[in-house]
């Protein structure tokens, strides 16, 4: 869905906040090496915002269909590597396999569980994790989801274009469920879940919001018959907005934290 989009994904997509890097940090304890498995990796965010706390030898797995995003992670990721290891696997996140055997230590989804097969994932992940591993499933909506009247007067230009429903790609809508990602985790392997909040305020500006709307599956360009026009309309429409020139964005980033019942590190 998201061919020829790294490049908007890369600079626009917010990362993840200190926070909840250092919830991670802390899943892999008492693992002197550890391996991560970052699922829908995109153009890295994850990988990027864990490196600093991972020791030396650590190596992390970038698994996503999209094999332009994972060129882009690469890119970004190398200069500061070290003594860590990165590997791209361009597969579909339940067709991921370890190439030398190894068990991953922390799995993490981050704004891509929706998007995921999730029972076919959660069983594969149960195959390649070690016995104390812990799932991340993680993220904070979007600008779509996100309740503001810049947003939504965002979202009614973009039902002026395309349509009242919720665009997802080329050709189809998105589908809204009740189904918790609670209920996916409470029927697999991994249903000791514990949740943990995180309040975030940001700020946009008028052209980072234009800039993340073409890496979305929502707004992204081809959806559009006239792209230029809509984002002329965008740009002018968030200005009107703005106050000094910013947006504000409150939301929470939320963090699932799942294991199997029983395991002690």
């Amino acid at each position: 869905m998201f061919d020829s989009l790294a490049a908007d994904y890369n600079r626009y997509r917010p990362g993840l906040p200190d926070p909840v890097v250092q919830l991670l940090a802390a899943t892999s304890d008492g693992v002197r090496v550890p391996t991560v498995v970052d699922l829908g990796a995109g153009t890295g965010q994850v990988a990027r915002a864990l490196l600093p706390v991972l020791p030396a030898g650590s190596r992390i797995d970038l698994v996503d269909p999209d094999a332009d995003m994972l060129t882009a992670a690469l890119e970004t990721l190398r200069q500061d590597l070290g003594q860590r290891s990165a590997i791209a696997h361009a597969v579909a996140a339940e067709e991921f396999t370890p190439v030398d055997g190894d068990q991953a230590d922390l799995i993490t989804i981050c704004r891509a569980f929706h998007w995921m097969k999730k029972p076919a994932v959660l069983a594969m992940a149960d195959r390649m994790a070690a016995p104390t591993a812990t799932v991340a499933v993680m993220g904070d909506g979007s600008l779509w989801t996100h309740e503001a009247d810049w947003t939504s007067a965002l979202k009614d230009l973009i039902r002026s274009h395309l349509g009242p429903e919720r665009r997802a790609g080329t050709t189809g809508t998105y589908q809204e469920t009740d189904r918790r990602y609670e209920d996916d985790l409470a029927q697999s392997p991994f249903s000791a879940v514990t949740e943990h909040r995180f309040p975030l305020a940001r700020t946009w500006t008028p052209d980072h919001v234009v800039g993340y709307l073409r890496s979305t599956s929502f707004a992204r360009p081809d959806l559009f018959s006239d792209h230029a026009r809509f984002e002329e309309q965008a740009r002018h429409l968030l200005e009107a907005h703005a106050q000094d020139g910013l947006l504000p964005e409150e939301c929470v980033f939320t963090v699932l934290l799942a294991r199997r019942p029983g395991a002690v590190r």
